[in-house]
């Protein structure tokens, strides 16, 4: 029905896994312990959401379950919420890829989708997946206010699709551990205006 809907949706990166910082993509490490106490930290006091969707993934899934349970929420698992996939440099340091491979990574940052590592996932699919997943995130959560449990790529890839921006704008920004993004989207009569709430910062209110 055409009217007023206004959904809230906060990211929050998943922590630290075990094995620290590496390209991960779609290996499925659990969280380290200073990677729960991030996200416990990150979430602490806050309780303002009125479901919890989460990557399949184990680094993402695993905090969900735990908080969904605890704040007696409903949890949805989204699975193209995952990460993008890095092909062969899934599982690699970036010292090591660029030990192996000098200047890939600067190039990949530069144009992520011209410049892909071998074997990873096109940078148009992860988005066109992101896409399907944030309209189905939409029309299912209405008029609520959801967390999403996910990665630095998703957490780029929703925002720059937000914004509308060209896939060589994805690491312009910066997505920390247990970093907590906040989405507005607003409609009207068919209209529909999303909007950048806040990043990396303490929860605001909700927004109305």
């Amino acid at each position: 029905m055409i009217g007023e809907h206004h959904t809230t949706v906060d990211l929050i990166r998943h922590g630290e896994p075990v094995g620290g910082k590496r390209f991960r993509g779609q290996s499925d490490d659990p969280l380290s312990e200073t990677g729960w106490a991030q996200m416990r930290a990150a979430v602490a006091g806050a309780t303002p959401w009125t479901a919890v969707v989460t990557s399949p993934l184990t680094r993402c899934r695993a905090f969900a379950e735990a908080l969904a349970g605890e704040r007696d929420l409903p949890l949805r698992v989204e699975p193209d919420f995952r990460e993008i996939g890095f092909g062969e440099w899934e599982g690699r340091t970036h010292a090591e890829v660029e030990a192996a491979e000098p200047h890939a990574l600067r190039a990949f940052r530069a144009d992520p989708a011209g410049h892909r590592p071998p074997g990873a996932e096109p940078v148009g699919d992860f988005r066109a997946r992101l896409a399907a997943a944030w309209e189905r995130l939409l029309a299912a959560e209405g008029d609520g206010h959801v967390l999403l449990v996910a990665h630095a790529g998703v957490i780029r890839g929703l925002v720059a699709g937000l914004l509308e921006a060209p896939d060589h704008a994805l690491f312009r920004m910066s997505v920390g551990y247990a970093s907590l993004t906040r989405l507005a989207v607003h409609e009207l009569d068919g209209d529909v205006w999303p909007q950048i709430v806040t990043h990396a910062a303490p929860l605001p209110e909700a927004q109305t």
